[in-house]
Formats: structure tokens, sequence, C-alpha cells
């Protein structure tokens, strides 16, 4: 079984309750499945969950290259150069990354409002950018935008390899098939 979730913003990627934090039992009742892969309580959009272990590894897996796609709405307006240190790795503290795909984008369309609403900031600009990972360390959106010099301050998970969040609201779940993940769009 493979199931696509949206999820809220808040929401803990995990189904152990937790003191006055929702988590992923509010809002799957499926038993026996797992995330395949994370996003932090701050982060928001898709997550795939599922009951085989094999597939859990494949999608999460580096190795397999499943491209992951963000859109990152940060603070400021990333320059050229900005977005050529996105797409050619960056070293972080920890880690350096690997190539990534980075581009500017117009506000995502049929984005939900999140809630509670980002901060706004009359002088300080805003800007969407979309970002293609093939690899998923903690924060790592986060990082590197910050890196960059333009803060993140909402991050939406878009798509997972061929799976897209679209159609789902948030907290809203459908089962997939998992041939869909490598299937041409």
């Amino acid at each position: 079984m493979l199931i696509a979730f949206n999820k809220p913003f808040g929401v803990l990627c995990k189904f152990r309750p937790e003191p006055d934090r929702r988590t992923l039992a509010d809002f799957i009742s499926v038993k026996n499945v797992h995330p395949a892969g994370r996003l932090d309580a701050d982060s928001e959009g898709l997550l795939l969950l599922t009951d085989n272990g094999v597939l859990q590894a494949r999608i999460a897996s580096p190795r397999d290259k499943l491209p992951k796609v963000y859109w990152a709405q940060v603070e400021g307006e990333p320059t050229p150069a900005a977005l050529l240190a996105l797409r050619s790795g960056m070293t972080l503290s920890d880690f350096t990354t690997q190539p990534a795909g980075a581009r500017l984008i117009e506000p995502p369309k049929n984005l939900w409002p999140r809630d509670p609403p980002i901060r706004y900031r009359a002088k300080i600009p805003t800007a969407w950018l979309e970002l293609t990972l093939r690899e998923g360390k903690n924060r790592q959106v986060r990082r590197m935008t910050a890196h960059a010099g333009f803060p993140t301050l909402r991050l939406v998970r878009a798509s997972i390899g061929q799976v897209t969040v679209e159609g789902l609201a948030p907290g809203e779940w459908r089962e997939i098939d998992a041939g869909s993940l490598w299937a041409a769009r």
C-alpha cells in the first residue's frame, strides 16, 4: 500500500501521540503504514506513507535518484548568483549538497492558505523558488536558501517522483499505485 498525504503545517511526521501537537494519527487511520522520508513540522505538502519497507527505503534513498520538488517562499529576491549557487551544490556546515534544480517561479496556483499565515513585512519583498533535490538531508532546503542569503518563510513539497500534491487539500490523503512514482507524466 502507498498513500499520498498532504501534510498540513504544524503536523509531526509520526503516529505516536504528542501532547498539544497534531501527528499523522490525527489524519490517517490506516494501520502499519510509515512515512517514506519526512517533512519537518513547519513544512507542508506531499508525504508518502507505505507498509512496504523496501519501497519505503527506495523512495527515501538518494541512490534511486527520485526527484523531490519543493516550492519555497523566501525572504528577498534571489539573484542569478544565488540561483547558480543553489544549482551547483553548496558546502554547508556538515555536508556538501548535490547539484539541484533551482529557478524562480510565480506564486504556485491553487496553493492553499497556510494556517497560521507567514509573517508579512511591508519593506521586505518575498519570492518563490522551485527546488528539485535528489537527496533529503535534515532541513536541507531551508539551510540551502539561508546559506544563499534568502531565508525560507514557507516550504511546500510539491512532488515526489511523478506523484504530486495536486488535488489534495491539507490533511487529505489517497491511496496510489507505487508504479505511479516512476511513470511518465
